[in-house]
């Protein structure tokens, strides 16, 4: 009874380290197509922005979710998708840039 019970609890500790390990992986991923995305969209804005990596990455996922769901609503290919994504991601960028340059301003 003990060994089915260690054997169980083995089982289950997979499991949730599989899961865990899985759930990091895409974190990582996601993260890493926001800094593509971002850097991208930094490259197509003119001039310079003012916000920091952290934002750049930040709204370059917010973009890629973005442009996932309004690309698969419009029923778009992979590569449109990804333009998307980039011109969501430079509007948002632009966006946030113009409000820090206001407010650093005031």
């Amino acid at each position: 009874m003990v060994v089915l019970l260690i054997l169980l609890g083995l089982v289950v500790l997979l499991v949730v380290g599989w899961l865990v390990v899985g759930l990091v992986l895409k974190l990582l991923w996601w993260a890493l197509i926001g800094l593509v995305i971002g850097a991208l969209a930094r490259l197509a804005l003119p001039g310079r922005q003012s916000i920091g990596l952290f934002w750049t990455v930040g709204l370059g996922v917010a973009a890629a979710l973005l442009g996932g769901i309004v690309a698969h609503a419009l029923d778009l290919g992979g590569f449109l998708q990804f333009v998307v994504a980039v011109a969501l991601a430079a509007g948002l960028i632009a966006l946030l840039g113009s409000s820090r340059r206001l407010a650093a301003s005031s």
